[in-house]
């Protein structure tokens, strides 16, 4: 079976549809992953057959323009201040992945949410499609509102609310597919009906998010993906800082941006140091930039999770999937700062389950707040729900039940 996976976003967009194409082709299965060109290298040294996307929207995230809608936004609302940033490049992104599909010619299509063009690209070759997602929000539930907005709970209206992230994009852009339908794919500018995926696979653990009960058989929960790296050992200075004394408190905001790194860098050291913690502070994407840095904390650029924070007390993070997935693996309490998309989801969601405390406004950032935070992570309680959670999670083969959906849903299309 010839399987095409697009995605599209930061490297925590990315990860776990690697590790669905790596356990695709153990599997058997010809794989071709579609994702923007800067996690070229990343894909490729794992021998997985790779098609770029443009690199520009990555890129808005550097720029002043991008820092601005972040810093000043809040939840989705930083990706909508982008739009007029995003909708010149809409085109280049929709012929990019037509070209890599069209030469490809898959048997089926998995794609996040964000890679717009697949259902219509599908309709065009006339092949399956399954949507898949590292948050829930794209099947319509009485359970909870979509996490497009900040609430917990609007009663008789949370399944309603779905409609926002199913059709939000689509109304964004319609203008743009419908020229694109018809001069590109010579489809009529408007779906015939044809664009609704024939499965859902949402890349989470059921012991985070339940599955809502009124959700079908065309939906799997299948667990996380995670990518494992088995071949990385941590450098020399870390794995020192690491053993010379109690475990530390990882804080990094992954590939966010930040206005002013050097302040926000500050005011985690004094936290930490507050607190008598020791910390490992990950650079990242530049949301943190220390300049004087005590006996009491490393600094590092990255590090794979899946080996780092088997070996830290608590982390602070931004809420991406991936990081806060990573810290419920490894059975850690953390703190969440949300900066923009579905952090602030996740970042109510762990205090829901007890693993985190409430989540820090990051523009009010203080060292009181932080100290606070910090001095909550080491509640016992807190400490094994975590663990708890994180022994559940470890239990899970979510690559494995993602793989059985679409081959059951491949095979669905061959005996049709």
């Amino acid at each position: 079976m010839r399987v095409a996976i697009h995605t599209l976003g930061t490297r925590g967009d990315i990860q776990p549809y690697l590790a669905l194409a790596l356990g695709l082709i153990a599997r058997g299965h010809d794989v071709q992953l579609t994702a923007p060109v800067q996690f070229e290298a990343m894909i490729r040294e794992r021998g997985v057959a790779f098609s770029p996307l443009p690199g520009e929207f990555l890129a808005l995230l550097d720029k002043p323009e991008g820092k601005a809608a972040i810093a000043g936004g809040k939840g989705f609302s930083g990706g909508f201040k982008l739009l007029k940033h995003i909708r010149p490049l809409m085109r280049h992104l929709l012929d990019a992945e037509w070209s890599a599909t069209k030469e490809f010619a898959p048997d089926i299509i998995v794609y996040h949410p964000k890679a717009l063009g697949v259902p219509h690209i599908a309709e065009k070759l006339g092949c399956r499609f399954i949507l898949a997602s590292p948050l829930p929000g794209f099947t319509p539930t009485s359970a909870f509102p979509t996490p497009l907005l900040p609430f917990a709970s609007l009663g008789p209206l949370n399944r309603i609310s779905h409609g926002l992230a199913i059709k939000g994009m689509n109304v964004l852009f319609g203008g743009l597919l419908r020229d694109w339908r018809k001069t590109t794919l010579g489809l009529p500018p408007r779906s015939t009906g044809k664009t609704t995926p024939s499965g859902t696979l949402y890349a989470y653990s059921p012991h985070v998010v339940p599955v809502p009960p009124d959700w079908g058989r065309d939906v799997l929960v299948s667990g996380y993906w995670f990518l494992d790296h088995d071949d990385w050992h941590p450098p020399e200075d870390l794995a020192a800082f690491l053993k010379a004394g109690e475990p530390p408190v990882y804080i990094g905001f992954g590939s966010m941006p930040g206005l002013d790194p050097v302040s926000t860098a500050a005011t985690v050291i004094e936290a930490l140091t507050k607190t008598g913690k020791r910390g490992v502070l990950a650079t990242g994407g530049g949301a943190l930039a220390p300049q004087t840095i005590p006996p009491n904390i490393h600094v590092i650029r990255e590090a794979p999770h899946d080996k780092l924070f088997p070996h830290v007390g608590a982390t602070v993070h931004h809420g991406g999937a991936g990081t806060t997935a990573a810290s419920l693996r490894a059975g850690k309490p953390m703190t969440i700062c949300p900066f923009l998309g579905d952090q602030p989801f996740w970042a109510r969601r762990m205090w829901d389950l007890g693993v985190a405390p409430p989540p820090l406004d990051r523009k009010h950032l203080s060292v009181e707040t932080l100290a606070a935070a910090i001095a909550d992570m080491e509640n016992p309680q807190m400490r094994e729900r975590a663990a708890t959670r994180g022994a559940a999670i470890r239990q899970e083969h979510g690559v494995t039940a993602a793989i059985d959906f679409i081959e059951a849903h491949a095979a669905r299309k061959q005996s049709a």
